[in-house]
């Protein structure tokens, strides 16, 4: 009885928790317009994919709505307008730092394949098949075409808990760090987006996912919000019981 209590409480938790933090989140609608809380339609827009920031929301090619101008909500909203993530201050694409032309993609491929990996060709620089266990969905993918190497703590959301101070070699480091890796499904890691795991979490291995998300955070000294900290401590403890 009491291990039902505590996980009433803690749905509870969520969802008072989710609510204080929603009004702050920039809403993908389904027709790709980007919604910040600025926007007449923000409340109405009830189908959406969640960012953590207008220009993470406008990457995922996203738009404004009719009528409305980044600048125009950064003089509403002045916090809003600084230190504006951009994927280029993560270095430009995935990076090949030995030299040996398998880039870090490739190099997450091979890594976490659980067959050996077929290459485009002699060159072996571009995998094409393996073994892949999402750790998002549990399910086998076997074309790397059909992978995306998500960011564990994503590069924007990364970048607005304290990356945006980083010297740039160390944010590229960060973007091509194994660590923080992993090949998912196409459709989900893009439903994810730059949101932190109190926003999204994937259908599986949940408590997984936290606990690397928080391990990355903690090994770059990122700092979370004081509600995400609860929130992740929360999930944590949930997840020991």
């Amino acid at each position: 009885m009491k291990t039902i209590e505590k996980r009433l409480c803690f749905a509870f938790f969520l969802l008072i928790f989710s609510h204080t933090t929603s009004a702050q989140l920039v809403k993908k609608s389904s027709s790709g317009l980007c919604h910040s809380p600025e926007s007449r339609w923000y409340e109405r827009t009830t189908q959406y994919t969640a960012f953590d920031s207008l220009d993470a929301c406008m990457a995922s090619n996203g738009r404004l709505p009719k009528g409305m101008t980044k600048t125009a909500i950064s003089k509403e909203n002045p916090s809003k307008g600084r230190n504006d993530y951009s994927r280029a201050a993560f270095g430009h694409g995935w990076d090949d730092a030995d030299g040996d032309c398998q880039n870090s993609r490739a190099e997450a491929l091979i890594a976490t394949s659980t067959t050996q990996v077929r290459f485009a060709d002699a060159k072996r620089c571009r995998v094409v098949t393996g073994r892949w266990i999402s750790p998002f969905s549990s399910k086998i993918i076997q074309n790397a075409s059909d992978i995306d190497i998500d960011h564990v703590v994503p590069l924007a959301w990364a970048w607005h808990h304290g990356a945006n101070q980083w010297p740039k070699d160390k944010r590229e480091q960060f973007a091509n760090d194994p660590v923080n890796l992993w090949p998912v499904e196409l459709s989900l890691n893009r439903s994810k987006g730059a949101q932190g795991p109190d926003q999204w979490l994937p259908p599986a291995g949940q408590c997984g996912y936290v606990a690397r998300f928080l391990r990355i955070v903690k090994q770059y000294n990122l700092k979370p919000s004081r509600q995400e900290a609860a929130w992740i401590k929360a999930f944590i403890t949930q997840c020991r019981s």
